[in-house]
């Protein structure tokens, strides 16, 4: 009888140790999981959001008793890189993003030519006073990286910009709307820009509308930016930016466009292929001949590059 009465104390006192082991655990596993939710939340919930993409595509081509003709030789480079850093809190909003591309082009006949050059810098704060409607401010620059040409015949050149000539600076206060994060569409009728021409040849010469030997010139009007980047089938994005500015003082009928067009072909993690088209007018350039009339006067710009190349994204 005793040992049974033993026995049954040391099977009480088992289960009352096993029992309390349990509740510890659980209470760990719980703890663990509590700390494991919040890391995900802080994760997820981080208010930067940065990266970028760069890419280097480069071309060669050569001919040898080719009967049809061409460039003995023909080699081109093409770098670019699109980096962002968006911030956003409550209703707090600050995107950054800078694009950049630099080209070149060499050909037996030719020589060596720029093929791109592009330095374009855009920040934009906004605070949301309602459901997609931001109070906005932005900031953009636009310029390049170093000398550009243009070339009336094969064998003479006539310089026509550089580094800050032109620059285009833009400050302007509006309204965005944002519907989600794939388009923008910020509206201004107070805008300011500045055209910029820190070279004295231009400058003297009046280039890009300043007044002649003037290095600044400030245009005061309306100014509207929509931008678009949506992966439109799988391994395809479409990126869009569309700039218009009315400038109030001279013209504001003559509406200078400013309208960039990427499509991105990814291939696998590093190769993909770029068709880009650029368009651009500007009624204060004017370098281009009316062969017709012989008058000096704006034509709509236009650039088209296709390439395949490397890509790292981070």
């Amino acid at each position: 009888m005793k040992k049974i009465k033993w026995l049954l104390t040391v099977c009480v006192m088992a289960c009352v140790t096993v029992k309390a082991q349990d509740d510890s655990m659980k209470k760990i596993r719980e703890e663990a999981a509590g700390k494991l939710k919040n890391t995900e939340k802080d994760t997820t919930g981080r208010l930067w959001k940065k990266g970028g993409a760069f890419g280097l595509t480069f071309n060669q081509g050569s001919l040898t008793n080719w009967a049809a003709g061409g460039d003995k030789l023909s080699l081109s480079m093409l770098a670019t890189f699109a980096g962002f850093a968006n911030y956003k809190k409550d209703r707090h909003n600050w995107d950054n993003n800078i694009d950049l591309a630099y080209g070149y082009v060499n050909t037996t006949s030719l020589g060596t030519r720029k093929s791109d050059d592009r330095i374009d810098f855009t920040s934009k704060y906004g605070y949301e006073i309602g459901k997609n409607w931001y109070l906005s401010g932005l900031f953009n620059l636009r310029t390049q990286f170093t000398e550009g040409y243009l070339y009336p015949t094969d064998s003479t050149k006539e310089f026509v910009s550089k580094f800050f000539a032109p620059a285009y600076i833009i400050l302007s206060p509006g309204v965005d709307f944002k519907p989600n994060d794939e388009f923008s569409l910020f509206m201004s009728p107070i805008t300011a820009r500045w055209v910029v021409v820190m070279d004295d040849t231009l400058s003297a010469k009046g280039s890009y509308g300043v007044d002649t030997g003037k290095h600044v010139k400030s245009e005061f009007g309306a100014y509207v930016s929509a931008t678009w980047n949506k992966e439109i089938m799988k391994n395809v994005t479409y990126k869009s930016k569309l700039e218009l500015f009315s400038n109030y003082k001279h013209n504001p009928g003559n509406i200078d466009v400013f309208w960039t067009n990427l499509i991105a072909l990814k291939v696998n993690k590093w190769i993909s292929a770029n068709i880009s088209v650029d368009m651009i007018y500007d009624d204060d350039v004017r370098v281009f001949e009316n062969k017709e009339t012989g008058a000096m006067g704006p034509r709509l710009q236009i650039k088209q590059t296709i390439g395949v190349g490397l890509t790292a994204k981070f």
